[in-house]
């Protein structure tokens, strides 16, 4: 005989463990399946925790989960092949009793989170493959099929929370095949370092202290993508990702990336001596609003990264899971409380619940960003070459006059791409992608 659940989770990431944690906090049956040996075994983020998510999930994680550090500066550096112009924010505000970003290791963090889900009632296995959706006559959804001997395991309702290649939603024809243009592949590096160097060359004084750099132009090498490099407790997280559809063209092996990368005037001093314990890759929705697919049908939800909730702009994606996890969760739980079915009408509320979040409207005010830096990569390789080639001007003193350093800057800059019509209309294309 099938076992039945009020709601079947399929994956533990953070939409995922969110969607499981809160039904099973509200009392529902909640079975979430794993494919991995332990939740987080396959999950790669460099990793970026935004509290806010978390803590209307669990607001006391803090006392208990595996944090790294809390970030106290942020930097962007724009890279040409020898030098970077950079930007950074840094504030004591930060340092409050309540952080608002925290660096994670995904493998620790996602574990804790999973035996927050086990403790609230939900039942998890593990190291096991869904390998299908089982539907009824109607066309409903109402359970899956696993990799395990053994009858269906049956649900009203099933949250797809299996990443952005999640292969149940594509072979059920839930979503589309993926689009090279619309994901990218990332790779990172986990390199350990002693904790007192680590504070000592990022200027870090507290030992929960932490840094994140953004790194954008020459880490692409002319792909859209960009690089990180985030410090956790006693390591460094380093990564660089681009659009699959670019290495397709280019044929560029990421790996050459991030050893180009790491070998960096910028970057290597900050990682020298570090050893390499992991290398992993990803892949990572950057499709934007409009490559997310359907979210709801009879019997089914879809979250995380599985709907392509990634704000690339900012470089969010864990708290627009969780968020997306929790208000899948809480669709549920209303319907259950209100005695009512999890049909694809019912289900419409989940959709309404994220167009009144923070995430569809972060999610359609940058909709033309991705086209934007796919048809302009100079976006990505003139402007930081000629920024750091004004910057050489501007800030070595010689025998030429101020007036005439000025000229030539705007000359080069000009020169650089090809007029000052290019230049505005670069400008007018960003300032409609931000608006």
């Amino acid at each position: 005989m099938s076992q039945h659940f009020d709601a079947i989770v399929v994956g533990a990431g953070p939409a995922g463990n969110a969607a499981a944690y809160v039904m099973a906090k509200a009392g529902l049956s909640v079975l979430q399946i794993e494919r991995g040996e332990t939740a987080g075994a396959k999950n790669v983020q460099g990793a970026i925790l935004y509290a806010d998510a978390l803590e209307r999930i669990i607001p006391e994680f803090r006392d208990e989960a595996p944090l790294e550090r809390h970030v106290v500066e942020q930097r962007v550096w724009l890279l040409d092949e020898r030098s970077h112009t950079g930007m950074h924010y840094r504030s004591d505000a930060f340092n409050e009793d309540r952080p608002n970003r925290y660096t994670i290791l995904r493998a620790p963090f996602d574990q804790w989170f999973a035996s927050k889900v086990r403790e609230a009632g939900a039942v998890q296995i593990t190291d096991t493959t869904v390998t299908g959706l089982v539907r009824d006559d109607d066309n409903r959804v109402i359970g899956v099929e696993t990799d395990r001997d053994g009858a269906p395991l049956l649900a009203d309702v099933v949250v797809l929370g299996e990443g952005v290649n999640g292969l149940v939603g594509r072979r059920a024809g839930l979503r589309p095949e993926l689009d090279p243009a619309h994901v990218a592949l990332a790779v990172k590096e986990t390199i350990f370092l002693s904790e007192e160097v680590v504070q000592e060359r990022f200027n870090l004084e507290g030992e929960d202290d932490g840094v994140v750099i953004e790194l954008m132009g020459d880490v692409s090498a002319g792909m859209v993508g960009t690089g990180f490099l985030y410090t956790n407790r006693e390591s460094i997280s380093l990564g660089v990702g681009c659009l699959l559809a670019n290495f397709q063209e280019t044929q560029i092996p990421a790996y050459v990336l991030l050893d180009r990368l790491k070998a960096h005037p910028s970057v290597a001093p900050l990682i020298r001596d570090g050893e390499t314990r992991e290398y992993v890759a990803h892949l990572i929705p950057e499709g934007g609003y409009d490559a997310i697919p359907r979210l709801a049908g009879d019997g089914w939800l879809v979250v995380g990264d599985a709907g392509q909730f990634v704000n690339s702009a900012h470089r969010e994606g864990s708290n627009l899971a969780m968020t997306t996890g929790r208000l899948a969760a809480e669709t549920v739980v209303a319907l259950k409380h209100e005695g009512l079915a999890c049909s694809a009408a019912h289900l419409a509320r989940y959709r309404q619940a994220l167009e009144q979040s923070f995430v569809m409207k972060d999610m359609r005010k940058y909709r033309r960003l991705p086209g934007i830096l796919h048809n302009n990569k100079h976006l990505l390789t003139t402007y930081p070459r000629a920024i750091s080639q004004a910057m050489q001007s501007f800030l070595r003193v010689d025998d030429v006059d101020k007036r005439a350093k000025e000229r030539r800057m705007l000359g080069q800059f000009r020169q650089a791409r090809g007029g000052w019509r290019h230049i505005f209309m670069d400008a007018l294309k960003m300032a409609r992608a931000w608006r």
